[in-house]
């Protein structure tokens, strides 16, 4: 029989722990719900800010793939860049979405989305700052 040092499994087990939080404390962006608007498939993120920081813009660019072979990219904001801000303060959620208004929407329906890959992401924190935090995104 192998007896073990009760302090290894201490060691170990604030190891997993300081690990884990690590990963808990950056902002999670996962794919949202597609909406038809005006006969444009308009995709949508969804985010979770895990971090301790606010977050005052975030925008993420996805191409997407249509099913007759052509890409188009899509930027994804939480709000208008030149308007007024929607922080995201910590344990918040929201959403990313296209803005018709000053973006070409994509003349599809949502059933000609094929793949999606993002390009590019901007995250600015309170002052206009880049955010300290990860930011993982899966489209």
């Amino acid at each position: 029989m192998r007896i073990r040092h009760p302090r290894v499994g201490l060691a170990v087990g604030l190891i997993f722990a300081a690990s884990s939080a690590l990963a808990a404390n950056g902002i999670d962006v996962t794919r949202g719900q597609d909406a038809m608007v005006f006969g444009n498939c308009v995709p949508s993120l969804m985010v979770e800010n895990k971090s301790a920081e606010t977050i005052d813009y975030l925008q993420v660019d996805v191409v997407v793939a249509l099913e007759n072979g052509q890409e188009r990219t899509v930027e994804l904001k939480s709000a208008y860049r030149e308007g007024v801000l929607y922080p995201i303060g910590p344990g918040g959620k929201a959403t990313l979405k296209q803005h018709l208004d000053t973006s070409k929407g994509l003349g599809v329906g949502c059933g000609d989305l094929k793949t999606r890959r993002v390009v590019r992401t901007i995250c600015e924190a309170e002052g206009g700052r880049s955010c300290a935090s990860s930011v993982s995104v899966q489209p």
